[in-house]
């Protein structure tokens, strides 16, 4: 362990002697196994480390080189595409991110925000990053971390998750007292195509995935492929060990076709809600069967008979989403150069990099307003 200023920098070995970690982030979905997991698994150039703060409260970080253009828009990333042939580092930083690589970012316990502030300008430089990322943490958090804006730090929304209430006697309710006419229609319309399908569809639900992740894998990694943002990229391994070490809060959701694997579903529980975390789907089929409706409708359901309340799908994919009546639940970022003139340029560039802009579906939304704050 690292002593600097307030904090302390471990690593994950050093953990082993710090008696808050097996408690951390136990209040979440995504407890201290999740962190774990994610760094046993991620085969990506991040490098993970811990901060030790008050009271054993552990606030876990990692250090990667990032591409600042990697949310904007097509017009300004094709403009830095081409000052990078004469300068390849341009709007490439060294970065330290607070939270998960691997979803959104949450605080190890009420009260360390200020601390946190204080000092990660200082980690920052000792890790030999200039710029420092509170990286996507729920809107909820924002009163607890005002003091990184009275530091410098610029707050812009990153792209937000949604979230729908489901408490209905079942998914068919919730279509008849919810969704518009037209909607209703076309919704119906979709899911007979998967209901007519030959052969029919079946659904399987397990905890562990690990005798069928050579057949989801491809799903996931097809879906991965057709989106326009990229952070983290899950391995075999990640999905084989979440349902492994994390049985309580995992479901995963297989539709097979003639016993071939056609779509899946990663979802965690926790509490009153189920978070849809990562889809993998079959386009040979998917599109003609509309199966990404048919997925929810069977996961609703299977949520409303458990009493599950409340439904939060993950960024993006956000046009069925608004016609679905879902709200956004926004999620933030806190940026800051440890260079107080970089930081000044940074804070004007910043609303031309953040992601939401190059999504205008967001502005639809009836709690768009929130996306800012």
């Amino acid at each position: 362990m690292i002593t600097c200023g307030t904090v302390t920098v471990a690593t994950r070995a050093d953990l082993a002697s710090c008696p808050g970690w097996q408690r951390a982030f136990s209040h979440g979905r995504k407890d201290w196994r999740y962190y774990e997991i994610v760094e046993d698994t991620l085969h990506q150039d991040f490098e993970f480390r811990y901060l030790v703060l008050h009271d054993d409260a552990i606030q876990p970080f990692f250090v990667l080189d990032q591409d600042l253009t990697a949310g904007a828009g097509k017009v300004l990333r094709s403009i830095v595409n081409g000052v990078r042939r004469v300068w390849p580092r341009f709007l490439k930083m060294r970065t330290l991110m607070v939270g998960c690589s691997a979803g959104e970012g949450h605080l190890a316990a009420e009260g360390v925000g200020d601390e946190l502030a204080g000092a990660l300008l200082q980690v920052a430089r000792q890790s030999k990053a200039g710029l420092v990322v509170m990286k996507e943490f729920p809107s909820r958090y924002r009163a607890a971390l005002a003091n990184f804006l009275r530091l410098g730090f610029t707050r812009v929304p990153s792209m937000p998750m949604t979230r729908l209430n489901i408490e209905y006697a079942s998914f068919d309710d919730y279509v008849a007292k919810k969704l518009s006419k037209p909607t209703r229609k076309s919704l119906r319309r979709k899911l007979r195509a998967a209901e007519r399908a030959h052969p029919p569809i079946e659904l399987q639900v397990v905890n562990d995935v690990t005798e069928f992740v050579d057949e989801i894998y491809p799903l996931y990694l097809a879906v991965f492929a057709r989106s326009n943002l990229h952070f983290e990229k899950l391995t075999k391994e990640f999905f084989c060990a979440i349902g492994q070490r994390m049985p309580d809060k995992v479901q995963f959701f297989i539709w097979r076709q003639a016993g071939k694997a056609v779509a899946f579903s990663l979802c965690m529980v926790h509490g009153d809600a189920i978070y849809d975390e990562y889809l993998g789907l079959d386009y040979a089929v998917a599109l003609d069967l509309h199966l990404y409706f048919y997925t929810l409708r069977d996961i609703i359901d299977w949520a409303i008979a458990r009493g599950i309340k409340w439904y939060v799908s993950s960024a993006l994919n956000y046009d069925p989403k608004l016609h679905l009546r879902c709200d956004l639940a926004p999620l933030d970022l806190y940026v800051a150069h440890t260079s107080p003139l970089v930081n000044a340029f940074i804070k004007r560039l910043l609303p031309w990099l953040e992601p939401t802009r190059s999504e205008p579906l967001l502005q639809r939304f009836p709690n768009f307003s929130e996306v800012w704050g």
